[in-house]
């Protein structure tokens, strides 16, 4: 390939190499995608080995409030549930807590309980508006609890609870995170999910696109006029512009080697921010024997196996996900199928007596096991900036990186990797970057 066959090189099939080359494909560059996979999607990744698809990667439009996602699924036609059940939202939805021996909370336990969630999570506002640099989100929870005088089990519960907070939405111990690691993770408007899954976007995004899948990038190589990319099988691939998408966990291991080495402030975020892991293990059931949208797991039992949501509300058929993030699904990364979902049923077991069935199928991702990825999305690290982020998408030449990991204002997010990639094609076209809805095309 030479330097005329193409004006950009964009390496990464995910959202925000999609968005990227979607954009710049409408403004009239050439373009082509190398994805290292067989398909396209990246951390999105609708799979369907179950019978019905569920998503091993991103599942939710995280706040469709003036979100871009949301106005992408109106124009390609994606069907939505509604769905906001998560680690800020611990009522309103139906929730079986269940104590640490396993059974289920009163109403008016349930009740009592939410309501400490959301006077802590006052009290922790102001605790992580005056934190220190290097104060740990750990260390935040434990200073508005001293702040309380509350001890003892009641204390127990809501650390806990913040813990698996971090760990869903960073997947990172909340003793790695830093105390300003959650504070983009507020959305407004309803969070919704998909029956169809979120791969839909992915290849409404790469329709009539030149994707190349199983094209590993090894190198980038930049000079004054242009860049090459180089495969691990030999190819390169050179043209004037290259917009890097692998995850920052790629990033991190160095399985993408610069040329010259990405410089300041690019390297210094790569060392600063985190890379979390967060994983998903599905069960399929013969039948339904839950009633609620999800089922959380108090103490010591409730370490990994603390949260389970009903994927039946989505996939239509008996479907249980639970998932577990940072430490937890580090280890659960080590160990078997067999032996993983072998713990899952004797979780559910604790929970909802021996009656509970074997599971018919299961499905369990490994993100961080996964050499593409090496990890599940990023995370604000004790002693990274939320700045980092934006200094991560610094361009440097002819090369910059886009990404979820590149987006400050909401990372870790799908939608964080597609404003990404628009901010990346703007920047290369000269142009505002265009409005998601104009990405069709």
């Amino acid at each position: 390939m030479t330097a005329t066959d193409a004006d950009v090189v964009v390496v990464g099939a995910g959202i925000a190499g999609l968005a990227t080359a979607r954009a710049l494909s409408r403004s009239g560059r050439s373009v082509v995608v190398l994805e290292a996979r067989d398909r396209v999607g990246g951390r999105t990744w609708t799979d369907s080995a179950l019978g019905v698809p569920v998503d091993l990667g991103a599942s939710w439009i995280h706040g469709i409030d003036g979100n871009p996602l949301w106005d992408l699924a109106s124009a390609f036609g994606i069907d939505t549930v509604e769905y906001t059940v998560g680690s800020f939202q611990f009522d309103g939805r139906p929730i079986a807590w269940h104590d640490p021996s396993g059974v289920r909370l009163s109403d008016d336990a349930a009740r009592a309980f939410a309501a400490d969630l959301h006077t802590v999570d006052a009290v922790l506002h102001s605790v992580v508006a005056d934190a220190a640099p290097g104060t740990t989100y750990a260390a935040a929870v434990a200073t508005a609890l001293a702040t309380l005088g509350w001890t003892g089990p009641r204390a127990e519960r809501v650390t806990e609870y913040t813990t698996h907070r971090s760990e869903d939405l960073c997947g990172a111990p909340a003793t790695l995170l830093d105390a300003h690691g959650l504070d983009e993770e507020h959305v407004a408007g309803d969070e919704v999910v998909f029956p169809g899954g979120y791969g839909q976007y992915a290849a409404a995004l790469a329709d009539g696109l030149d994707v190349r899948l199983a094209a590993v990038v090894r190198s980038v190589s930049s000079s004054d006029s242009s860049v090459t990319v180089g495969v691990a099988d030999g190819r390169a691939f050179t043209a004037q512009h290259a917009v890097v998408t692998v995850p920052l966990g790629v990033l991190q291991a160095g399985d993408v080697t610069f040329d010259p080495p990405l410089p300041e402030p690019v390297a210094g975020a790569i060392g600063r921010l985190g890379m979390g892991v967060y994983d998903k293990v599905f069960l399929r059931f013969p039948e339904r024997f839950w009633d609620d949208w999800v089922i959380r797991q108090q103490g010591p039992a409730g370490v990994d196996w603390h949260s389970w949501y009903d994927m039946s509300r989505v996939t239509g058929q008996p479907v249980l996900a639970a998932l577990v993030g940072g430490s937890g699904a580090r280890r659960l990364e080590t160990r078997s199928d067999d032996a993983v979902v072998a713990e899952a049923v004797a979780a559910l077991r604790r929970m909802h007596g021996p009656a509970v069935p074997d599971p018919d199928a299961y499905r369990i991702t490994r993100w961080a096991a996964d050499p593409f990825a090496r990890g599940s999305y990023s995370y604000l690290h004790v002693g990274a900036s939320a700045d980092d982020h934006d200094l991560l998408g610094t361009p440097t030449g002819r090369v910059q990186l886009a990404g979820e990991a590149t987006w400050g204002d909401d990372p870790a997010t799908v939608h964080g990797a597609l404003l990404s990639g628009l901010r990346a094609a703007g920047r290369i076209t000269g142009a505002v970057a265009p409005l998601p809805v104009t990405v069709l095309g």
